[in-house]
């Protein structure tokens, strides 16, 4: 009979595997309540090899939320093909894919991570690298949303709709996660919605917002998803 050799793994190798399990752990719930005695168990190590790789929770904690902001960046990618808004449509199905997927983190990710540090008080390092992730995935955003819309150097009003509508996805989605009360593929359609109206509303008093506007709905068939707006809109009207 054979038995099974554990594989010894190298220090960068541990390193990203600690950094998935505890990942998956906050995913689940809050980053407080989870402690490194369980992030040692699910890896399948002990508690004093986990400090080995990170000198305390928190450290692997804010492992875990950079690689988390990396990946609901990367969510706002979208090659630029087809109609705005069925692109508009795709990215908000996976930017909710990622917060169905990862409640507790994102909350804690959007509200600035764990209450306290290690030591029971909050770090101005950690509150200042936490920020900086949270406004790495909001610039990341933006500027996907630029390149949607083919702009290299937008005017000031296009700036304010971007960056407001991406606010307004942030707060939705934490609404949502608190009893999901709202079906979700709604959300979803509305915040597209959202987008299409607050650039409207903006190019009722710019006539550079009125060019971007027209830019957009351009190419939008009849029955597309800004069509759908419309169609919503002028039913309320009658």
């Amino acid at each position: 009979m054979t038995t099974g050799v554990r594989r010894r793994m190298g220090v960068e190798e541990r390193r990203q595997q600690l950094i998935g399990v505890a990942l998956d752990l906050f995913s689940h719930r809050s980053p407080d309540e989870v402690s490194i005695d369980e992030i040692a168990s699910a890896a399948g190590i002990s508690r004093p090899l986990v400090y080995h790789y990170f000198p305390g929770k928190l450290s692997l904690y804010e492992a875990a939320l950079k690689r988390a902001a990396e990946d609901l960046a990367a969510r706002f990618a979208e090659p630029a093909e087809g109609p705005l808004g069925t692109r508009l449509l795709r990215v908000m199905g996976r930017f909710f894919d990622f917060v169905d997927e990862h409640g507790p983190g994102f909350s804690a990710l959007m509200r600035g991570g764990p209450a306290v540090s290690a030591d029971g008080v909050p770090s101005k390092d950690h509150v200042s690298a936490t920020n900086a992730l949270i406004e790495s995935v909001r610039q990341a955003a933006y500027e996907h949303i630029l390149v949607h819309l083919e702009i290299t150097d937008p005017p000031a009003r296009l700036e304010l709709v971007i960056r407001s509508w991406i606010s307004l996805a942030e707060s939705t989605a934490l609404i949502w996660l608190d009893g999901r009360r709202i079906p979700r593929a709604e959300l979803e359609l509305q915040l597209v919605h959202d987008f299409a109206a607050l650039a409207a509303v903006s190019a009722a008093y710019d006539e550079e917002m009125a060019a971007v506007l027209r830019r957009m709905v351009k190419d939008e068939p009849p029955d597309g998803t800004f069509g759908d707006l419309v169609a919503r809109l002028l039913s309320l009207a009658s």
